[in-house]
């Protein structure tokens, strides 16, 4: 009897030595919570850690993770970081039972780690984002050593000595201070609650002002309003892509673990660097109040595999990046000017680098401010984000712009080019089959095989169909909008029992054809041609 009641006393107390290990961690990631809310939201160690982790993650990992979870990637890289800490706490509370110190040193060491991640980030303010990591570490760390007190007793306090004899008899179990550990921990828990409701809640107000400036904005009427879209571009096909794609449904792919909220009241953008007679700064209300031009732009994740998903369409509205450049004194390349690269960097960081010459090559390169008839959604980069079309996203699309140097390839490389992917991106000649869905058990008859192309500015001039293994069909072409919009295509397929392979290439404005050859996303952005299989029934 004596034998199981030890035996069964010790389990309980690596239980409740474990949960010890949990409630630090939760106290520690509370307390960062409420210190971040004095400091910045992005300083929160989860936030910091997580950011940290995107940025060391090669780009094959990220590639195979946005292949995999779409933009859910995020999502799932939270979680990731969420149980990796349940699991180290538990270790760490099991470990303080033997070694109480060295237990509580473990998780001090948690908060260096947090607070290194949040001070190597790219939009550090500085040592002032290491506190919220630290100080939550620090409380995280006495309240372990405190609850491990309760469960080893007072002779347990000296120091580092490992379990004896006494450990196995049961005077020493009986020695717990049980109704001291329960209150120790209740209140820990109820105070580490307290704690990250109030963090929270603060964080969220910080951003309240963000969203009350960007429901403050009514955009003014474009100087120069981009053309109706012709009544031909659409096809009334069911299963096929609509030509816009509403904002709530358009792709995400970027590095930022929270969505910034950026008050437009406080949102300034410099333009400086090689070759800018004059360094410049906008206001939001600045840019308002400038030429607005509104256009219909396709954009492009270099992430999009053959046939994927992360393509959308929308009507812009901004000011001509290019206005801008020469305001500030730069010119082209070809035109003797000194830069040849535009750095476009957001307030989480990140660095995108564009050729100067594409941007003041006459093309409709801007600084957007609205998206479909409203301010942007800060999915998307409000207040103000850049596009270039023409090229791969990672190269010009820059979401939450706040700077702009002008520099050289030569002397430096923007944060995906450090990463193996190439430094000029325009986008390849692609098309996609939206209907029938691979694996699609449509009936026998005519089946309409539908979809989209895209060469932004040059424009999709064929498109052709291919079933199995016979002749090149050329498709119905919608009506092409501009040749920085995609281009839907149709196909009546007089479809026959059995299992067919559907295949589609497109051809340019230039002329090119869509390349068979296959290649990943890295570094340039993938090509090949999109086949479907289907049953016909």
């Amino acid at each position: 009897m004596t034998t199981v009641r030890i035996t069964r006393n010790a389990l309980t107390r690596s239980t409740l030595a474990a949960l010890s290990g949990l409630l630090a961690g939760f106290a520690s990631l509370a307390v960062a919570e409420l210190v971040s809310a004095a400091v910045r939201p992005e300083a929160s160690p989860v936030t910091a850690v997580g950011g940290a982790a995107i940025d060391r993650t090669p780009a094959g990992v990220k590639d195979w993770a946005i292949r995999n979870f779409g933009e859910d990637d995020k999502l799932v890289l939270q979680l990731g970081i969420v149980v990796t800490l349940a699991l180290f706490a538990l270790a760490v509370g099991l470990l303080a039972l033997r070694y109480r110190r060295t237990g509580s040193a473990a998780v001090l060491v948690f908060g260096v780690v947090g607070a290194s991640a949040a001070i190597s980030r790219p939009d550090s303010t500085g040592l002032a984002d290491g506190l919220p990591s630290l100080l939550g570490s620090v409380v995280g760390a006495v309240l372990l050593y405190v609850l491990i007190g309760r469960l080893t007793g007072p002779h347990r306090d000296t120091g580092d000595e490992p379990d004896g004899e006494r450990a196995d008899e049961p005077e020493h179990e009986a020695g717990w201070d049980r109704r001291g550990f329960v209150i120790a921990a209740t209140a820990a828990a109820a105070a580490s609650t307290a704690a990250g409701a109030v963090g929270r809640a603060l964080n969220s107000r910080s951003s309240q002002n963000a969203v009350a400036s960007r429901e403050a904005v009514t955009l003014p009427k474009p100087a120069s309003p981009a053309r109706p879209i012709p009544a031909g571009a659409q096809l009334r096909v069911r299963g096929i892509s609509p030509f816009t794609t509403p904002n709530g449904s358009f792709y995400r792919v970027d590095t930022a673990l929270v969505v910034p909220k950026v008050d437009a009241n406080s949102w300034r953008l410099r333009v400086h660097g090689k070759g800018v007679r004059r360094d410049l700064e906008f206001t939001y209300q600045d840019l308002l109040e400038r030429p607005l031009i509104e256009r219909e732009i396709t954009l492009c994740c270099v992430s999009n595999e053959v046939g994927g998903p992360y393509i959308g369409h929308a009507r812009w509205i901004g000011v001509r990046l290019a206005d801008l450049l020469k305001e500030a004194g730069v010119k082209p390349p070809s035109r003797g000017g000194e830069a040849d690269q535009i750095i476009a960097r957001s307030v989480d960081g990140m660095t995108l680098g564009t050729p100067v010459e594409d941007v003041m090559d006459g093309r409709d390169a801007m600084l957007a401010v609205g998206m479909n008839g409203e301010p942007l959604p800060f999915v998307n980069g409000f207040p103000v984000r850049m596009l270039v079309p023409g090229l791969y996203g990672y190269v010009s699309a820059c979401k939450w712009i706040e700077d702009i140097e002008l520099t050289t390839f030569d002397d430096y490389d923007a944060y995906w080019v450090k990463r193996t992917w190439a430094r000029k991106a325009p986008i390849k000649t692609q098309s996609r089959i939206d209907t029938p869905k691979p694996f699609g058990r449509p009936e026998a008859g005519t089946v309409m095989v539908a979809g989209v192309a895209w060469a932004q500015h040059r424009g999709i001039e064929k498109v052709e169909i291919r079933v199995d293994d016979g002749p090149w069909r050329p498709a119905q072409l919608a009506e092409q909008d501009t040749v920085d919009t995609w281009r839907q295509w149709s196909y009546p397929w007089k479809a026959t029992p059995g299992g067919h392979t559907l295949t589609v290439r497109a051809t340019d404005r230039t002329g090119e054809l869509q390349t068979e050859k296959r290649t990943k996303t890295v570094p340039d952005g993938a090509s090949g041609w999109h086949s479907v299989v289907v049953t016909v029934d």
